[in-house]
């Protein structure tokens, strides 16, 4: 009896040391903060240098094939906590580093230069400004203007071109930017903020040596030029970030600037902000507890057009196939989260994702400030920044889904509805089967939608109840369009290509194709008119960035640059009686149509950008038109070697040009050691 009783105390405790020992571990899991500081939403927060080198000896995977799973060991964003603390002191880095930024303004080609100060005269009194996705936030571009001076930035140099009145037009200033390689600008007033990638030197002694020898690093820099005077621009102030530039936003006077960085175990640096030099930010880095073979760094760093301040940072780390779509009140940030095929696969009959998916970040922006939110993640591949959109609070998504299963890839696409919190809340799926999206426009409560594979499906998309989208209409035409921009609220213009069958039985893309759709009837969507311009191998920089898009609906205009192939029939006389003989002729230039709902496109007419002959197919050449814009009854079409100025009243009259200046120079330097 005695037995009995002693095995019975002995079997509670044991019981009781199990529950205790298991209340103990639960209360680890959901209050321990993570061996490298708090785990919110999802991510991992890195403090110092010692933290980074630990986590990326831990996450990162030196094989590609599958860069979500260690063997027997599959990691998800909601459920991986950390083990061991790893806090130290913050690391002191970027001291020493020697800037690399030296102005150096060059004299203005000779034939084209104004004489003494900025000329004097007025602006115009319209003009037109860069094509944007969200109003009230402009995008940063290679070229602004501000209808007096156009501001162009190519091959490191700052080129100020006094652009009105046409007819006096001319180069005012040229100045050499520091660095390798020049990006993007923002013009605010007086206040000319320029973009480029260059790099810091710090002088290090390699162990086992007592000869300190350079290491360079890249750097991705902003100049803050005062432009008071336009023939003499002056640096005021320069802001380092780490990494080499993506992006940038401006919205109610602050810029919103992204930059990236490889990190791997070997290079584990926390990233430094500088102002002048100075290091004014060490932000802590956002993690993913997720493994990856190969972790990006972006930081994002706010500041105004003073330039003398930063007013806030945040780094974090995602993988390399990165989505920006920036709203007055949020930045999202996505990239994608690959599940290894073998994982991933299927049974027969089995639905469902297991292919790549998009994880999304959002960071609240106001007055400078970025904060964290939150973290999401929908099935499949974003195509571009028009693949999101905030509207009333919520963010929906377009997506093109990739599905293993029975040896064999389905694709399909959806559209998703996230809360704040990036939760989904509406969502629509299996649209288009086998084909994939070429193009999304969110407007108000509907999407327009392309997809391709032999025809161009246009839907209309009801968006109303985020809790439930569905499609309202649907319309097929041959081609498809890559760029689809509003006309008005019952009319959509889109840019893309015609497509024709070809002898293989598949459908090949010809010309460039400019469409307008009548959705007044939301559920039987109309095909207004179309042109089609050119034939195979036609193409025109608006396909690829809707910045080359020129739309006024007041002034009735598109403008759109191109660069034709046509194929011109042979005579007969000269060559012979054979059939289907032709001669290519090519075009370089830019069209401009009229436009209405009653009218479809009028052709006003084409603008030659420069008078040589071109024989080449080369469509990415210095000739090619880029951007083009307008100030009052004025257009020019802007190449990386010409500026046309020609009359909107009658196209056929060239009034100006000017030439711009070829300084294309290679400085990045080639040394460098490992540390």
């Amino acid at each position: 009896m005695e037995k009995k009783t002693g095995f019975k105390i002995v079997m509670i405790l044991l019981i009781a040391g199990i529950i205790a020992v298991a209340g103990i571990f639960a209360y680890v899991l959901l209050f321990y903060p993570g061996p490298y500081g708090d785990d919110e939403n999802g991510l991992i927060r890195v403090t110092d240098e010692d933290g980074l080198k630990k986590y990326l000896e831990e996450y990162s995977q030196d094989y590609s094939y599958s860069r979500y799973e260690y063997p027997d060991r599959v990691f998800f964003a909601d459920d991986v906590m950390a083990e061991e603390s790893l806090s130290s002191g913050r690391m002191d880095s970027g001291d020493s580093m020697i800037k690399y930024a030296v102005q150096d303004t060059v004299p203005p080609a000779v034939a084209q230069s104004l004489p003494g100060t900025v000329a004097g005269g007025s602006g115009a009194s319209v003009y037109s400004e860069t094509n944007v996705q969200v109003r009230g936030v402009d995008e940063a571009d290679y070229l602004k203007n501000d209808g007096k001076y156009i501001y162009i930035l190519k091959d490191s140099l700052l080129t100020i071109v006094d652009a009105y009145p046409a007819e006096k037009s001319g180069i005012l200033s040229e100045t050499k930017i520091p660095g390798y390689r020049t990006a993007d600008l923002f013009l605010k007033g007086d206040r000319l903020v320029v973009f480029a990638d260059g790099y810091e030197e710090e002088w290090i002694t390699p162990e086992g040596s007592s000869v300190p020898v350079p290491v360079t690093e890249d750097a991705a820099k902003a100049y803050i030029f005062d432009i008071s005077d336009r023939s003499a621009p002056e640096i005021l102030h320069e802001i380092t970030m780490p990494g080499s530039y993506s992006d940038a936003r401006m919205t109610d006077g602050w810029i919103y600037a992204v930059t990236k960085k490889p990190v791997n175990r070997y290079d584990s640096k926390m990233p430094v902000v500088k102002v002048d030099s100075t290091a004014v930010s060490r932000p802590e880095i956002w993690c993913p507890p997720v493994p990856y073979s190969s972790f990006v760094m972006y930081t994002i760093t706010s500041f105004d057009t003073s330039g003398s301040e930063v007013a806030d940072t945040e780094s974090f780390l995602l993988g390399w196939d990165d989505t920006m779509y920036v709203s007055a009140k949020n930045i999202y940030l996505s990239y994608i989260k690959n599940t290894p095929y073998y994982r991933g696969m299927l049974a027969d009959g089995e639905t469902g994702s297991n292919g790549p998916e998009s994880v999304i970040h959002r960071f609240s922006i106001g007055k400078g400030d970025i904060e964290y939110k939150s973290t999401g993640t929908v099935a499949g591949r974003l195509l571009n920044q028009w693949s999101l959109d905030e509207y009333n609070d919520n963010l929906r998504v377009a997506a093109t889904v990739n599905n293993y299963g029975g040896g064999e890839i389905s694709m399909y696409n959806s559209v998703y509805v996230l809360n704040p919190e990036l939760e989904i809340r509406g969502r629509l799926e299996y649209i288009a089967p086998d084909e994939r999206i070429y193009s999304a426009r969110f407007a108000g409560d509907r999407l327009y939608l392309v997809t391709f594979k032999e025809m161009d499906p246009f839907f209309v998309i009801d968006l109303s109840n985020p809790d439930k989208p569905g499609i309202l209409g649907e319309l097929k035409i041959p081609g498809y369009s890559d760029y689809l921009h509003p006309y008005d609220e019952d009319h959509i213009i889109g840019i893309g290509k015609s497509a024709e069958k070809n002898e293989w039985g598949g459908v090949s893309a010809t010309g460039l194709k400019v469409a307008l759709f009548d959705v007044t009837d939301v559920n039987s969507p109309a095909l207004t008119d179309s042109v089609e311009i050119g034939d195979y191998g036609s193409d025109s920089e608006a396909l690829r960035d809707h910045k080359a898009l020129l739309f006024d609906k007041e002034k009735n205009i598109l403008v759109l640059p191109v660069w034709e192939i046509a194929d011109v029939p042979i005579d007969e006389s000269m060559y012979g009686n054979y059939e289907k003989s032709y001669t290519r002729e090519i075009f370089n230039g830019a069209y401009v149509f009229g436009i209405s709902p009653e009218s479809g496109f009028i052709l006003k007419g084409k603008v030659k950008q420069g008078d040589s002959e071109i024989n080449s197919y080369y469509r990415s050449g210095p000739e090619v038109v880029r951007r083009s814009l307008y100030m009052d009854d004025v257009l020019y079409t802007v190449s990386d070697e010409l500026i046309v100025m020609s009359s909107l009243k009658d196209l056929s009259i060239k009034i100006n040009e000017v030439m711009l200046r070829d300084n294309t120079e290679y400085t990045k330097p080639h040394y460098n050691i490992v540390r």
